[in-house]
């Protein structure tokens, strides 16, 4: 049922996930978390010796292990064959494999298959670079969430400083802009804004006004 979706799209550090979760949180919604299914296939890549641009070897990858996501407090546990790798997927050179590794058309495929079966069965939150122009098109509620790169490096670096990791903003800064490009001008889906999705720039905005802005839109777009 499209007036229970709500789809949040956007550029690397922007808070998606962040925001995602407490949105659906707060109206019972499911979250599902589509970046960490392709941080996951990364994963698996990086700890198998297959090439992040490989297609016919990742599309093996995810045909040959059981990827699956499960409600959690934090909003979404993350599985590989039962195993839990939810923060294995956050390690920063996990993160650098999945932009190459979603830019793959078939992985994309693959992968949007099961994130449309998901948003099939119960009312969703769910955020990625394509969700409101290719996942789930027809959702009542898009938005892009987006921020500047400074102040997405700035997240991005605080996040890590919290995990006990030595950061370089400016490097991480580097890595987003470097992402930003590979993510908007890939062939498969590049990130973009749907024209029908409302743009949330949360450089000068709290989670909390963040996400209230996004629950006032989708009640708008829903009532």
């Amino acid at each position: 049922m499209t007036a229970a979706q709500i789809a949040i799209d956007g550029p690397a550090g922007a808070g998606k996930s962040t925001v995602a979760k407490l949105v659906a949180d707060r109206l019972g919604y499911l979250y599902i978390d589509t970046g960490a299914m392709y941080r996951a296939v990364a994963l698996l890549a990086i700890e198998q010796g297959v090439a992040f641009d490989d297609a016919e070897g990742l599309t093996a990858l995810i045909r040959d292990n059981d990827i699956s996501l499960e409600p959690a407090p934090s909003g979404c546990r993350v599985l590989i064959n039962g195993k839990d790798v939810s923060r294995d997927i956050r390690l920063p050179e996990v993160g650098n494999a999945a932009s190459p590794v979603s830019a793959v058309a078939e992985v994309r495929s693959l992968l949007v298959a099961m994130q449309q079966e998901l948003a099939a069965r119960r009312p969703v939150v769910m955020d990625g670079r394509d969700i409101g122009t290719v996942v789930l098109p027809d959702a009542a509620c898009k938005v892009f969430l987006t921020a500047s790169t400074r102040v997405r490096a700035r997240r991005r670096a605080n996040e890590l400083l919290q995990k006990g990791m030595t950061v370089d903003i400016d490097q991480v800064e580097r890595e987003i802009i470097e992402r930003d490009e590979r993510d908007s001008t890939r062939a498969a889906s590049p990130l973009r804004q749907a024209e029908d999705a409302v743009l949330v720039d949360s450089s000068d905005m709290g989670i909390e006004e963040v996400v209230c802005r996004i629950i006032e839109l989708a009640e708008g777009q829903t009532s």
